[in-house]
């Protein structure tokens, strides 16, 4: 089954206060003073309105790993599957889209964990305000993960069927990960030819 490439529409983060605030600017156009069979029942879905926006809020701050924004808070507990690199006379590497968005926390994994260290992929990661679905880079080298940035398009394309499969199973995949540079900006490289030999 094809992994899904965007959130649905009533699980996308904005909506209820988009909703909620398309609603108030309606309060110029129904007023008090207006009919009763217009008004009451304005003010039922301005409330239904507040319920679904105070419940997503709510939602939002339960603690799970990982987050609803693909984000580890540990790798403690998480079923990982590790996908070595395999011995090629040519290596390939992925680079990490994003990353000059996620320089400090790649600089302390750098710190903690060494240049060459693991990322964990994380599916259905997401940003704030957009509804695309991407892979998470989480890098797990040193005291606790980080993130680093999202695979980039080609490689999605090719791995995110895979690696949601997984998911659906609670299971992770760890790759071997370097961080290029001495210095800001870091970029990093991802070895994914062990995917090929993992089996949904």
């Amino acid at each position: 089954m094809p992994a899904p490439r965007s959130k649905p529409l009533l699980a996308w983060e904005p909506l209820p206060f988009l909703v909620l605030v398309g609603l108030l600017l309606l309060t110029g156009v129904i007023r008090p003073e207006g009919p009763p069979s217009v008004f009451w029942p304005y003010l039922v879905v301005i409330g239904l309105a507040v319920a679904w926006l105070i419940v997503s809020l709510v939602r939002g701050l339960r603690r799970t790993n990982p987050d609803r924004w693909g984000d580890l808070s540990t790798i403690e507990g998480l079923d990982l599957l590790d996908a070595p690199r395999r011995d090629r006379e040519v290596r390939s590497v992925v680079p990490v889209d994003e990353a000059n968005r996620h320089q400090p926390a790649i600089e302390l994994a750098r710190l903690y964990g060494g240049a060459e260290q693991h990322a964990v992929l994380v599916p259905r990661a997401s940003r704030w305000l957009k509804r695309r679905y991407r892979i998470g880079v989480q890098l797990v080298g040193g005291d606790r993960p980080r993130h680093a940035g999202f695979l980039g398009r080609v490689a999605e394309d090719r791995w995110v069927d895979l690696l949601d499969g997984l998911r659906e199973r609670g299971t992770y995949v760890r790759v071997p990960a370097i961080i290029v540079g001495a210095s800001r900006p870091y970029g990093i490289d991802l070895d994914l030819s062990g995917l090929e030999g993992v089996d949904a």
